[in-house]
């Protein structure tokens, strides 16, 4: 039932301010609106848990390098390689960002703790209660559709970055990113922070090789650029390994490790 509620409320709290946001009336507040339109999974997250502990593990630090690394580099990796796949196929490179590198790299630690706006809702309280019954693979799924439907608003009002993009091939997009995200928070016990740092190198390093096809229309379609195609299929064998991984983990019954990032468990 408190699940049913997060996502209800999330949904209600955040639909009504993005599409408040492009609202000719109301163009003065767009920023505000956006602002707890993003914010709207932590709030409603900590109103329900009645508890802070979710903010301690925002800070949680305390984890091998190797999952920074694979935190601030996995959507690059995916999309460089995505570009050697295009040259290889089709005899050309694609269209890279013009974006500097140490650019990128400014953005992700300056946007890093907005990212607990979303993080706090999605992979703090949800993914370990919706875990609790079908386990981090199967909950890692469920929550990725949840969290691409979360955006489609932006699909459906002009003026947005995704605008007439596919939807579709986005939520395929999304659901797999989810499907890594889970993998970092289970091998991290739980640790916000990390899910934070890969959210946002995500969305700071996916235009390195972009994927949007200008002047689209239809956001309910599948049509969309070979480098989205080679994306999407890239992140899905990635996520089928994490899945794999993952139900490994649970079946060897790694009591101790699960526990640190059940809610349960820990009273959240």
């Amino acid at each position: 039932m408190d699940l049913l509620k997060f996502f209800a409320f999330t949904y209600a709290i955040s639909w009504t301010c993005f599409f408040a946001a492009t609202a000719p009336s109301l163009v003065g507040l767009r920023g505000l609106f956006l602002a707890i339109g993003v914010a709207a999974p932590a709030i409603v997250a900590l109103s329900l848990s009645r508890s802070f502990s979710l903010l301690r593990r925002v800070i949680a630090w305390r984890v091998g390098v190797r999952w920074y690394l694979f935190a601030v580099g996995y959507v690059a990796a995916i999309k460089l390689i995505a570009a050697l796949l295009h040259r290889l196929s089709l005899g050309a490179w694609p269209r890279f960002g013009n974006h500097p590198w140490y650019i990128i790299v400014a953005a992700i630690v300056l946007s890093t703790p907005f990212h607990s706006g979303e993080e706090i809702g999605w992979r703090g309280y949800a993914l370990p209660r919706l875990a609790a019954r079908f386990g981090y693979a199967g909950a890692s799924v469920i929550l990725g559709v949840i969290w691409a439907c979360w955006h489609l608003p932006f699909f459906l009002r002009p003026g947005a970055d995704t605008y007439g993009q596919s939807f579709p091939l986005y939520m395929l997009q999304v659901t797999a990113m989810s499907v890594a995200l889970a993998w970092l928070y289970m091998n991290t016990n739980g640790s916000l922070l990390l899910v934070m740092l890969m959210h946002s190198a995500g969305n700071q390093t996916k235009d390195i090789v972009p994927s949007a096809v200008p002047g689209a229309t239809n956001s309910f379609t599948f049509n969309s650029s070979v480098v989205a195609w080679l994306t999407v299929t890239l992140l899905w064998i990635c996520a089928g390994y994490f899945l794999l991984r993952m139900r490994a983990q649970e079946r060897l019954g790694s009591a101790e490790h699960l526990r640190d990032v059940h809610p349960l468990a820990n009273g959240v």
